[in-house]
């Protein structure tokens, strides 16, 4: 997440601010421009964000935000749709007359919205534009119904569902501790479940397939069996050394939907560190693998070895500031050799894929 400032005051804002804490000025999310506006009012229901380069344009503020203040995202004016491109995505949400649903779905929106933007960030469309037989992403949020049964978090064609009752931090960490997880958030949620979705536009094709199978494994080997294995025996003794998590030693379609949520992890950690010109030179013997400087990663977009490199001193020192406070690690894991050749598949990937969608 690149840093953003008001418009009015030049103060640093923050990606799901509404509101300017030193000026006061209403704030928006412009999915085109990336960028958090300013807005002056332009008559009922009408906002401006003034531009030197195109003049004033209109917007509406999207109609989850006027209704239930969950989005700060905008919709232009001359745009018949009253919510905006994020939640035009929900397929269900949760009963809001149940007390909590609101405040659980507003915390997997501002995941969701999260995640969106650095899937706009590194040009990944969310519409399936291959096939007929692929379906575009869309999220349901829903909540156990009474008597059963239980909402199962996944994805299946293009529709990702989410069990609300996980955005209550003591049910997530009931699960991650029976799970064995070192990590487990709505964000990381909702990484994992779109890597599912962007296997099929990424990889779901013959000639991807068999260089797949060659890094992640046959992905045509039984699910439910794999699954099956893995929750009775847990993980094998040497998943580290293959995998980015253990839970990503469970079937190939696990090994990738782990490895592309940790490679926007990546993406996103080094654009909000280079957004903050963050750099490290400690002053120890261990000072040259220790010391990165983010704010130069702007032109290496394209080269994950050096962005790696440069990132992995980040999440050291983070981690270290983190046990200071007594909070977990930022990025508890240690990636392997062959976890990094699997992110570099997923990184050329989705170049591929975003080059193609830009010319198409």
């Amino acid at each position: 997440m690149k840093t953003f400032h008001c418009n009015h005051c030049g103060s640093l804002v923050f990606f799901e601010n509404t509101c300017c804490l030193k000026c006061k000025s209403t704030l928006g999310f412009l999915p085109e421009r990336m960028e958090i506006a300013t807005l002056e009012k332009a008559g009922e229901g009408q906002w401006r964000v003034p531009s030197a380069s195109a003049g004033p344009e209109q917007y509406r503020l999207c109609g989850n935000g006027v209704r239930h203040q969950v989005c700060n995202w905008l919709v232009r004016s001359d745009d018949p749709e009253a919510l905006c491109e994020a939640c035009r995505l929900n397929q269900v949400i949760p009963d809001l007359s149940v007390a909590g649903n609101l405040n659980r779905w507003a915390k997997f929106e501002t995941a969701k919205r999260r995640v969106l933007y650095t899937l706009r960030h590194l040009g990944l469309s969310t519409e399936a534009n291959g096939p007929a037989t692929k379906h575009p992403l869309r999220f349901s949020f829903l909540a156990d119904p009474p008597g059963g049964p239980k909402i199962l978090t996944g994805h299946s064609n293009g529709l990702i569902t989410f069990a609300v009752e996980e955005a209550d931090d003591d049910v997530r960490e009931k699960r991650r501790i029976a799970l064995k997880e070192v990590y487990r958030t709505l964000l990381g949620h909702v990484r994992h479940e779109i890597a599912h979705f962007y296997w099929g536009l990424l990889i779901e094709r013959p000639s991807k397939q068999d260089s797949f199978r060659l890094v992640f494994g046959d992905e045509r080997a039984s699910y439910s069996e794999a699954l099956k294995n893995y929750y009775s025996q847990g993980p094998p003794a040497d998943w580290n050394q293959r995998h980015v998590s253990a839970y990503a030693s469970a079937h190939p379609w696990e090994d990738w939907a782990e490895t592309f949520a940790h490679y926007l992890h990546i993406q996103d950690m080094v654009e909000t560190g280079a957004g903050f010109g963050l750099s490290l030179h400690p002053q120890h013997p261990a000072a040259p693998s220790l010391s990165t400087d983010l704010k130069n990663l702007k032109d290496l977009e394209q080269d994950l070895d050096r962005i790696i490199s440069a990132w992995l001193p980040l999440t050291f020192a983070l981690n270290e500031i983190n046990r200071g406070m007594g909070l977990p690690d930022v990025y508890p894991f240690v990636l392997s050799e062959l976890a990094l050749q699997k992110l570099r598949f997923v990184h050329e990937a989705a170049l591929s894929f975003a080059k193609r969608e830009a010319t198409s």
